[in-house]
């Protein structure tokens, strides 16, 4: 019977509570809803679904899993019981097994199947099963990290088989006791007999060279590896006992040849190595990582300093940004130059200014200006008018929600280490901070888990009262990769840059998961506001003048009075004590904004918790009364005439205020509009203006368009189960009785999903068989024609057959093919 056919009387078999939780543990069966089991069924079997439940799998139901494929056949129907896994899994017990098969049979990964042939009917408790059909292509051709068998690595690898008589002649006459042989495929049989048990395999290599046996160990987890020259060293049949443990294997071909760069270890050497067991090392609790500590209120001081830190920075960027736009490259992304300006502007690493720009750009505190191809701040912007704990979870939601991952800036473009160390690609070249290379759509997914493993590791760790453990990413790491192994390489690529991410935010402190970042990562935000509001010190509204014209800050100060001195003197240093130095530049840029020397003063006594010093007076009254001597302005037109009083009636007439009129000598008036425009509507007035110089028009800028300011972010953690009412409708829709739409002789229709991969199902089978098939085939004028053909191969949407009447081979479209059906079973 097909294994989808199986699948799904299995699954109407089950129980309402039954499916509810397969739809929890895998939402994709039921988007879009499905009409029927035998449709559900072909859904769970296909590759990319059984490839995200897997994702989701921890390593015991892995291990499992990969024993039980290795240890049956889809395609002949041979099944294993727990009994026989137990005796391929060191350590592991007939329950835990039992236990690991029911979850993965709830999932629908595996289901119940009858005893492989010659084996009697198994008792009421003994169960057999067989995974999905398409368990081989996602576990990919190393299950368990192990290699293929010497039988399937002559069948594939030529260069392999055309030497492997000669290889088993050679250990032969050497007194080996390998049978010897005169194909290719005995030959591959008597190595695998050769190499079948731990003990035969330790006499092998009693007598191989030093570092042998460590050479072996690091496949441990792998069978592939990289040899230089490989192809080339094993086709010469060394006689000379001098060998390096490379050339020694290979001659004796306990590890096989790729190509010119690779081996592999064959998988009777691998399980021989492990002691007869597929998998050497099981365990059904996750281990424990040894950690350090740190003192509960070193931790929390750290992550507040880090989120007022974080705050001051973002505060000063959208200043320095509504000063000077991010400028953008052809390419996309904000250039190096830029960046260093950004960065020297305020005064930290290269790096960090990238993060801290994706930042506020994933937070909607930058947006790309479509007219000027520069970022820019919104106008109107919410997140400079809230409380401090309000910024820091408008920050914190955007971070978790983003598909960017801000620690990408500065990586090479093939990977590679954050900041200017990383080890560049080929072509030099680095992602650049908001490019489209920092874009990473499964970043919520990793944050989330991250964030839960760091909550599971704290609540775990038995630190003393006052202590708190100290997680760095390679506990992390570990602990991903029991709990899901298949996500592992996720993991590892980005949990650097999200534990940075995360302490510079304040979820971390010091090392270890601050309070407020267990709050965030429970899925309590309100908690974590509140307790930061409680913790977080209040931002100052004062600074200390010096008489070497600077100001100190004592501390964090309020954003208002920030930018408001750092528009009349230059921030200097880092941190909290920041530190501003008044100069003749400084303080002629707040008298270019608009104000004057008395403001500048008024507005320091008000913040001053010192005088102001003499030598700061002056250079403020001094510098004031040197300014504006001369003043520059636009006008797109003027207006002049000897009689002032007409051109004052002009000035406060209300008809012509849309002209924006401005008087700069008594019989001079300058209008914004152009020379056309305001001589027209001079003359509505019933003046009659003369227009003197066309050639003094000037183009209008062109006014933006109003951008109204960014929203709240709100985070909203990604969904694992469907919504309980789609969950009802579909079995509603299973149980409702529906006749399936089949289709004549009980086949399933025609583009239907469970005819799409029932045909799959049955042509993969086919190739790896090398089986007739009959296929109902439409040709070019329509009609549709049953042809009798070998399948050799399917990819992109094609198959390549063989036709052993005319004996040619040809390619035909999988869409072209209405069903196809294995020609034995119509024999029988």
């Amino acid at each position: 019977m097909s294994l989808i056919r199986a699948l799904s009387k299995e699954l109407e078999a089950r129980s309402d509570d039954s499916l509810r939780a397969l739809f929890s543990a895998r939402p994709d069966l039921i988007s879009p809803g499905v009409p029927d089991f035998a449709a559900l069924a072909a859904r769970a079997s296909g590759r990319v679904s059984v490839q995200r439940a897997l994702e989701r799998l921890n390593r015991p139901e892995m291990q499992v899993l990969e024993t039980l494929h290795l240890c049956t056949n889809t395609d002949t129907g041979h099944s294993a019981s727990s009994a026989m896994l137990k005796k391929l899994i060191n350590g592991a017990s007939l329950t835990s097994i039992d236990r690991l098969l029911h979850s993965l049979q709830e999932l629908a990964l595996v289901h119940r199947a009858e005893p492989p042939h010659g084996i009697a009917p198994a008792p009421a408790r003994q169960r057999y099963y067989l995974p999905v059909g398409s368990l081989k292509d996602v576990i990919g051709i190393y299950p368990a990290g192990l290699g293929r068998s010497y039988t399937e690595l002559v069948r594939l690898q030529p260069a392999f088989a055309q030497r492997v008589v000669q290889l088993v002649g050679e250990l032969h006459r050497s007194g080996a006791a390998v049978a010897p042989a005169t194909t290719p495929m005995e030959a591959a049989l008597s190595l695998q007999h050769w190499t079948a048990s731990p003990a035969s395999l330790q006499e092998i290599l009693a007598d191989a060279p030093e570092r042998t046996t460590a050479l072996l160990a690091r496949f441990g987890n792998w069978a592939m590896g990289a040899v230089p020259q490989a192809q080339r060293r094993a086709s010469v049949i060394h006689e000379s006992s001098d060998l390096g443990p490379v050339d020694w294997l290979l001659a004796r071909g306990l590890l096989v040849p790729l190509d010119a760069a690779h081996v592999e270890l064959p998988h009777s050497v691998g399980v021989s190595l492990r002691g007869g067991f597929v998998i050497e090392n099981f365990a059904l609790t996750p281990p424990v990582p040894r950690l350090g500590s740190t003192s509960a209120a070193l931790r929390r001081n750290a992550a507040l300093g880090a989120i007022a830190e974080t705050l001051r920075l973002v505060g000063e960027l959208l200043h320095l940004v509504r000063e000077q736009p991010l400028l953008t490259l052809r390419s996309g992304g904000v250039g190096v130059r830029e960046m260093k300006r950004l960065a020297d502007s305020l005064r930290i690493e290269l790096h960090e200014a990238g993060v801290l720009a994706e930042l506020c750009a994933l937070a909607g505190l930058l947006r790309l200006d479509v007219d000027s191809s520069a970022w820019v701040q919104p106008p109107q912007l919410e997140w400079l008018t809230l409380p401090r704990q309000e910024q820091w979870l408008w920050l914190v939601n955007a971070w978790l929600a983003s598909e960017r991952a801000p620690s990408l800036v500065g990586q090479p473009v093939n990977g590679g280490g954050p900041g200017p160390s990383a080890h560049r690609g080929p072509a030099g070249t680095t992602i650049n901070a908001l490019s489209a290379e920092a874009q990473r759509p499964d970043a919520p997914v990793v944050r989330k888990r991250i964030l839960e493993i760091l909550n599971e590791l704290t609540r775990e760790a038995s630190a003393l009262d006052g202590q708190a453990p100290v997680l760095d990413a390679a506990a992390v790491l570990e602990r991903a990769d029991w709990s899901q192994p298949r996500m592992a390489r996720r993991f590892s690529s980005l949990i650097r840059g999200v534990l940075a991410e995360a302490e510079m935010l304040g979820l971390i402190g010091s090392g270890a998961l601050s309070q407020i970042g267990a709050a965030i990562a429970a899925g309590q935000p309100d908690e974590a506001l509140g307790t930061l509001g409680e913790h977080l010190p209040a931002a100052l509204n004062h600074v200390l003048l010096q008489a070497d014209l600077t100001a100190v800050a004592p501390g964090y100060l309020a954003p208002e009075l920030s930018e408001k001195l750092l528009t009349m003197a230059d921030a200097e240093g880092q941190g909290p004590a920041t530190i501003y130095r008044f100069s003749v530049s400084s303080v002629r840029r707040a008298l270019d904004a608009g104000q004057d020397a008395q403001t500048l003063l008024d507005f320091l006594r008000q913040h001053s918790a010192t005088a102001i010093p003499q030598p700061l007076s002056y250079l403020i009254e001094d510098t004031a009364a040197r300014h504006a001597r001369l003043r520059v302005g636009a006008a797109a037109s003027f207006i002049q005439s000897d009689d002032e009083t007409a051109l004052l009636e002009l000035l406060h007439a209300s008809a012509a205020s849309g002209l924006g009129l401005a008087r700069i000598a008594p019989t001079v008036l300058i209008s914004s509009a152009p020379p056309r425009e305001t001589a027209q509507l001079l003359r509505n007035l019933g003046l009659s203006p003369a227009v003197e110089d066309e050639s003094a028009l000037v183009r209008l800028r062109r006014s933006s368009t109003a951008v109204p300011g960014s929203a709240r972010p709100v985070y909203t953690a990604p969904r694992t189960a469907p919504p309980e009412a789609d969950v009802d409708a579909q079995l509603a829709v299973l149980r409702g009785g529906r006749p399936a739409a089949d289709g004549p002789g009980g086949h399933p229709a025609q583009g239907s999903e469970e005819a799409t991969q029932l045909g799959l199902e049955t042509l993969l089978k086919a190739i790896r068989l090398k089986q007739r098939v009959v296929m109902n085939v439409v040709d070019s004028m329509g009609n549709a024609v049953r042809e009798t053909v070998v399948p050799v191969a399917v990819n992109g949407g094609r198959v390549r057959v063989f036709d052993p009447e005319k004996e040619t081979e040809r390619v035909l479209s999988i869409h072209r093919i209405i069903d196809v059906e294995a020609a034995e079973e119509l024999l029988q």
